[in-house]
This record gives structure tokens, sequence and C-alpha cells, in this order.
């Protein structure tokens, strides 16, 4: 039992292989993806918050519980004389606060990993912690253009861009954290251009999240598939919680982006004067009446008292102002934005609530009195991929992974292939991730190299393999999303094999 405890404790970092050619990396995770602590102002005492196992509904309720400070935009404690501080740890340069979140947790640890493949995968590729890999966590409460947050991404990526001696620094973002990568790219694009050099977003809510971001304001169902239950808090605890979420509220679905499936939410309603039931349905810009009349009577305890919390009209403005900035943004001259996305698995995009033998009569009794069905569509099963594809942005390239659940995708061997293709740690100049295929060269091609005494690698220019971005200018300016929606690359499997003499070679279209 010891060594097997000194096993799953082992460091990543006792990789030795390190590549000095590599450009730094900044991971950035989504909403719920770091680990948060409380720290006592008076005695620096520090309890971590989220995630844990023992008291972990407790301590979440009385050290996250928070509320929306429209003045400052901020997310403070719900209880005024707490000496308690949220923090993220920033132990292993950024890294330790995404990579496992609960790092004490030894059966079904799995359950809880963020990052932690993907940063194992790169410390193989030749990264090293500290020079070529970093992490940045985030109160991820906060608007995802709360300035706190921002200013420390300011200091981060200057920190990076110093360690790594005047590199500039490829970002990989997944989820919500796509959203903040773009909130700071639109206020901050002088920095960006100058720290910057690639940014690759993972399964990013581009235009929202419907499903389950409806029926986590509603029914307090978490929208990130599979974790809730490994988490140890109650879905009424973290109902509580979001409902004073800038970031869940700029989750919601965008009202004004073109949507080719609009995202309703619907409500069988029983009528008073008679017993006949109508299905009434609500657009994103409409749906917030519904949410408005089903939390009036929304209470959270605390400190003995019962405080209101209804749904916030003051965080659904101040979303739609960060919407207004995400709408806004453009990638600098000089950096490379890439967009991965996962398809093909159910997503919820609709919601209903009631049925015809089964209406809701009082809308305040719909949180607690029933659950939601769903209408999906194509996605990663949290995000749709009509909402993925849509960032806006003029990207070199998008690329979608069949089967590429959300979370799940941070561990996918085909994402990995194509990260390390455009993180340049594969030195494979056939590759195309496009396409997923190697190109093979010709016979004519192996005997020009063997006449020359090359190897054939060496006569193949790393440019002309180089992705060409299909977007146009114009459509940046017109965010035409609906069309970039529409490009989804997928196709079958084939195996090609080329063999002359002894050598035999093989590339595979796998996507």
């Amino acid at each position: 039992m010891e060594l097997w405890m000194r096993l799953i404790k082992k460091s990543p970092q006792e990789e030795v292989y390190v590549d000095p050619n590599l450009d730094p990396v900044l991971l950035v995770p989504g909403i719920a993806g770091s680990i948060l602590k409380a720290v006592d102002e008076k005695t620096g005492r520090e309890e971590r918050v989220w995630v844990r196992i023992l008291g972990a509904d407790r301590e979440f309720r009385t050290k996250l519980g928070s509320f929306f400070d429209p003045s400052t935009g901020q997310t403070v404690s719900i209880d005024s004389n707490s000496n308690w501080k949220i923090e993220v740890p920033d132990d292993r340069f950024g890294l330790y606060a995404i990579d496992v979140l609960d790092p004490d947790l030894v059966l079904g640890r799995d359950s809880v990993y963020y990052f932690h493949d993907m940063i194992v995968e790169m410390l193989q590729w030749g990264f090293k912690e500290g020079e070529t890999l970093f992490g940045f966590g985030y109160d991820f409460r906060q608007s995802n253009r709360f300035q706190g947050t921002l200013d420390r991404l300011a200091e981060k990526l200057e920190a990076v861009y110093t360690a790594s001696g005047g590199r500039k620094v490829n970002i990989i973002s997944h989820s919500m954290g796509g959203l903040l990568v773009k909130c700071f790219m639109s206020l901050h694009s002088d920095l960006f251009e100058k720290y910057v050099k690639d940014w690759i977003a993972i399964a990013a809510p581009f235009r929202g999240a419907p499903g389950y971001v409806t029926s986590a304001l509603l029914n307090g169902v978490s929208f990130v598939g599979g974790w809730q239950q490994n988490f140890f808090v109650s879905k009424w605890s973290m109902h509580q919680l979001l409902i004073e979420c800038p970031s869940m509220y700029e989750l919601m679905a965008c009202p004004d982006f073109n949507w080719e499936n609009p995202p309703l939410l619907q409500v069988w309603r029983k009528k008073l004067a008679h017993d006949l039931a109508n299905l009434e349905s609500y657009l994103p810009g409409e749906a917030p009446t519904i949410f408005t009349e089903a939390l009036a009577c929304n209470k959270v305890s605390c400190c003995g008292l019962n405080i209101p919390l209804p749904f916030n009209v003051d965080i659904l403005n101040w979303a739609n102002e960060t919407r207004k900035v995400l709408n806004s943004a453009k990638v600098p001259e000089g950096v490379k934005f890439y967009n991965i996305y996962g398809t093909n698995l159910d997503t919820p995009h609709s919601v209903c609530y009631g049925n015809p033998n089964s209406p809701v009569s009082d809308l305040s009794r719909l949180p607690v009195r029933f659950l939601p069905n769903y209408v999906y569509v194509n996605g990663d099963g949290t995000v749709p991929a009509e909402s993925a594809m849509a960032d806006g942005l003029n990207a070199v390239a998008r690329i979608g992974i069949p089967a590429g659940e959300h979370r799940g995708i941070l561990c996918n061997r085909h994402v990995f292939r194509i990260l390390k293709h455009w993180l340049k740690a594969d030195h494979d100049p056939y590759y195309n991730p496009t396409h997923d295929f190697v190109i093979l060269p010709t016979h004519f091609e192996l005997d020009q190299e063997h006449e020359q005494g090359m190897k054939v690698a060496s006569s193949v220019r790393r440019d002309e393999w180089e992705i060409v971005a299909e977007d146009t200018q114009e459509r940046e300016e017109n965010h035409d999303d609906t069309s970039d929606a529409k490009q989804l690359h997928q196709a079958g499997s084939i195996s090609v094999t080329y063999v002359r003499e002894n050598l035999e070679s093989f590339g595979k279209l796998k996507v």
C-alpha cells in the first residue's frame, strides 16, 4: 500500500527529457477547474474549499457562498464578517491548481483530473514545469472580464515570457477559459500581441452552453457532466452559488447570435381558467422572464438568516456587457488562433419543464418540483458544436473531434497529436492536423533524397504544410459565425502503407 501511494503521488516532473527549442505554454482552465483555498486573513490558516471530501458541502456553503456587488462587478463573501479570503494556489508555477483538483483523493483519483493527462503528455514531449510549461488558475465565480483576474493574467503572461527568456507564449484554454482569454484579448490587445504567439481554444462555449446552464440556474444541476457526483457538494448548494456568479450568466445562450437551432426554454403551463395545458416557448432573450418568476422566492441560509437570492438582473446586465466585449475581440497581427471542439455527442440545447399531463401551475415551484427534459443537438455533451465553432475570429484552423466529450477531450489522443504538431513538438512536416493524416513521399521523392544523400524530412519545408485559414477578413468583421459553424471536418478511417526494400512508412487518416 505504501509503495502504491508513492506511485500515485509521483510527480510528472521526474521526466528527464527537455527540448530547449519549445516555446512556453500556459494552460487556462474553465469553470470549476481551479483549486480554491480559503485563507484566514487574521491567522494565515489555509483550507482547501474546492475540491475536498470531508465536510465539503459545509465548507462550500460557508466559505464560497457569495453575492454580486454591481458597483465593482465582483462576487464577494455573503458573510460580511468573515475573515476568509478566497485565493488560488500558485504552486508548481500555477500547474498545481489545475492538475488534480483534489490531490488527496486516492480511490477514483482520475475523476478529479483536470489538465493532469495533458501535463504528463507534454512533459514527455520535452516541456518543463517553470521553464516552458505553466498554469493559470483563477476564481471561476468571477466575471470573465473581472479586472482583478485580467490583471493577474497580464502578470502571469509577463512572468512566463520572462522565465522563458523572452519567448512568446502559446495559450491553451479549455471551456470557459476561452471566454476569459477572449475578454483579455479584447480589452488588452496590446499585451496580448506583445506576449502571445498562438492561442488554442478547446471546447470553448463561445455562444454559451444553453441546456446545462438553464438547468443549472433553475435546478442546480451541474452543467459539467460527470463531475457533480465526485465533488461531494449537493446540487442545491451549487445552485445557490451559481445564482450569484457572473461567469454563469456569461455562459447563457447568446441572444443576438443567429442560431441555426435556437435554444428554447419551454414550459407546459396550466391556465387557471381551464384544465388545458399550453406549451410556452421562450427564446434566449425572453427566458430571463421565466428565471425571474421561478426564482423570486429563492433564499439561502447564512449566519442564522434567510437571505433572498433571486435571479439577479444586475448580473444579467453585466453579462450582456461582457458579450459586447467578446463580440468586439479580434486576433492581433502576428498571433495565430486555433479552435478544437467536440462533436457527435448528444448535447442539451433546449429545455422543457412539465408535460401535458403534469403542467406547471406555479412557476415558483418549478425549481423544486420539476426536472428538465432536454432537446439534444450535436456537440461535446455540454457545449453545442454550433456554439463552440462560432468564435467570431480569424482562425487558422477549426477541427472537430468526434466523440470528444467536454472534459474527456483534455486526455484525447487525437487532440494530443494535433497539439503536439501545433506546438512544434513533433518535428513532423508530413502531418496535416486538419485532416489528421500523414502525406507520404513518392518513389521519385525518395529516390531523389537518396541520390542527394539527405534524409527525406530535411528537404520538406515546414511552411509547405502550414494550415491556411479559410476565413476571410470580411467574415471576421461581420462575425458570420453561422457559416463558420457549418464547417465540420469528418471522415472515415483509412490506412496507407508504402514498402520499399526494408523501408516501411505508415500514414493514417483518422478524424
